[in-house]
């Protein structure tokens, strides 16, 4: 199975990416997380980017706040997919993020999630790479079942305390 990289722009966007590498451990999904910055270690990043096919990854999750060209950057330097999470900043809530990993020019996709979305960038890398893995589509099945099963637990919950 393919790995998932994970970057983050920083230490302060632990607690968004903890919500990704526990969602990949429930689905037994390889990943490598590390902390490169767009502006401030550039080259490690570019790196990273240049050989990461080559070191196993099939899907790289990017967070960073406020510029947010970290998810670009990367993308710029591969083409695996590449999943941004724009991470909330105390300035402009996360808009800045979200608008700077949304809007890539043409040839440099980025896949991105909602503002602090790392659960939901674990599940879309989980999704790319079962493309090519049924036993992980299976879980990704089961997990969307159980979800809706959980729903349904809690709408009779709500029905018979009404």
């Amino acid at each position: 199975m393919k790995k998932v990289g994970i970057v983050m722009g920083s230490d302060s966007d632990l607690p968004i990416i903890k919500k990704a590498t526990d969602t990949l451990k429930e689905l037994d999904i390889p990943f490598e997380v590390h902390i490169y910055s767009a502006h401030r270690t550039p080259e490690e990043a570019r790196d990273f980017s240049l050989n990461a096919r080559e070191n196993g990854f099939g899907v790289i999750i990017c967070a960073a706040g406020m510029a947010a060209h970290l998810a670009g950057a990367v993308a710029a330097n591969t083409t695996l997919p590449v999943i941004g999470i724009p991470c909330k900043s105390s300035v402009l809530d996360g808009m800045d993020a979200l608008l700077s990993t949304v809007m890539m020019p043409p040839g440099i996709p980025v896949a991105t999630v909602a503002i602090n979305g790392g659960a939901n960038a674990a599940l879309l890398a989980a999704q790319i790479i079962a493309v090519e893995d049924s036993e992980l589509a299976k879980k990704l099945d089961n997990k969307r079942k159980a979800a809706a099963e959980a729903v349904l637990q809690k709408d009779k919950s709500v029905l018979s305390q009404l």
